[in-house]
């Protein structure tokens, strides 16, 4: 018999930039293209500004890469109605059996040229949503009205926790039986093997043996809660003084967050890594007490279960996905957003007792280690992918 033709994919995101979603969806593709049944391409906008790229990483995979220079993380009107005209050609030329977009703008613009251009099968993935309580009501009610029409004619969303089914059917978008939780795919062979640097590293950043580490992972981005953070130290600095405070990540607020640590002479406390490449995380969270991810708007972040897979307890604000993973006493602390006193407190707890700050590590572990497996969600999307395609 003839072997079965492979089944074109188009997936679209609006920019490679070093963060979950992305990381993500590089993942998945990649393990999508190394099965027989389908053809992959990727198409993307430019990874502008100072967060880093993953762009040179998806050539080293060999992925079929396009690119929309007009494709940006911000409305441009222009620009937008261009990459629209660009992604509607693409798609009519490529003639993909499944169109699925990754991100806000990208599956706003990819999902109704897709439409359009009489794509059978469209799918989108949610790793966070556009409208949220911390933004402006009439910016919230423009996402969400276009997140309604494009659900009409999505055949699957995705969401990467129940949180995201469940703020979106809150407001009207989408059906019940369209969404389909897939967790995001970490890659665990980074995380549970390979080399240990933690010698290394320590003295590339000056952390002594006995220095309490507070970690995160997170650009350094607006409602991403660094502020949160800043709040707390100079306590924990008084009752911690060889407390250390690592910010892994780069982006548009770090002079901002150098120039208020100087205001408050905690330099000598904090650690900026800047960039570093994905692989490095699971060696960073090693060095770290306790990663605290006060963000107030995520749709699981990425680095919590990260955490947890390094058998290191978390504490976050308590929205959107955290309580998936975050078992509020037993895996981390979960607190109110904005709240500074409940964030000191959680900090404060698990750097005092450190056996209790292993025992949360350890459940977190168990909780966690299956979940996220990256083979595991190649595998959940292929077999919807072959339910799709029926």
């Amino acid at each position: 018999m003839t072997p079965a033709k492979p089944k074109r994919v188009l997936h679209i995101i609006t920019r490679l930039i070093l963060g979950g979603a992305q990381e993500d969806t590089l993942l998945l593709v990649n393990g999508l293209q190394k099965k027989p049944e389908y053809e992959i391409y990727l198409a993307t906008g430019p990874a502008i500004g100072p967060e880093g790229e993953l762009i040179t990483r998806a050539k080293g995979y060999k992925i079929n890469l396009i690119s929309i220079p007009e494709l940006r993380r911000n409305i441009f009107p222009i620009k937008d109605f261009v990459a629209f005209i660009k992604i509607y050609r693409l798609i009519k030329n490529l003639r993909p059996d499944i169109l699925h977009t990754h991100s806000s703008k990208a599956g706003i613009l990819g999902r109704l040229a897709a439409k359009m251009a009489g794509v059978k099968i469209i799918v989108h993935s949610i790793y966070g949503l556009p409208f949220h309580p911390f933004q402006n009501k009439l910016v919230n009610l423009f996402y969400i009205t276009a997140e309604k029409f494009c659900a009409l004619f999505t055949t699957k969303l995705i969401s990467i926790a129940d949180a995201m089914t469940k703020q979106s059917l809150a407001v009207g978008v989408g059906r019940k039986d369209q969404f389909e939780t897939i967790r995001s795919g970490i890659e665990l062979e980074n995380f549970l093997g390979g080399p240990d640097l933690t010698d290394e590293l320590r003295k590339k950043y000056g952390i002594n043996q006995s220095d309490k580490v507070i970690g995160t992972v997170a650009r350094l981005f607006p409602l991403k809660g660094h502020e949160f953070l800043l709040a707390i130290a100079p306590r924990l600095i008084a009752k911690f003084p060889d407390v250390k405070f690592m910010l892994v990540g780069d982006g548009i607020l770090r002079q901002k967050i150098e120039e208020e640590i100087a205001r408050k002479g905690m330099e000598k406390h904090f650690v900026f890594t800047g960039h570093v490449k994905p692989e490095l995380i699971p060696h960073l969270i090693r060095l770290m007490n306790v990663l605290v991810h006060p963000s107030l708007r995520e749709g699981l972040a990425r680095a919590l279960p990260q955490a947890l897979i390094m058998k290191k307890p978390a504490v976050s604000f308590d929205l959107d996905g955290a309580g998936e993973v975050i078992i509020n006493g037993e895996t981390g602390f979960l607190v109110s957003p904005k709240d500074t006193n409940a964030l000191y407190s959680a900090v404060e707890t698990l750097l005092a007792d450190g056996a209790k700050a292993r025992v949360m590590g350890n459940l977190g572990y168990e909780l966690v280690k299956d979940w996220f497996d990256g083979k595991t969600m190649v595998e959940k999307v292929h077999k919807l992918y072959q339910k799709l395609l029926v």
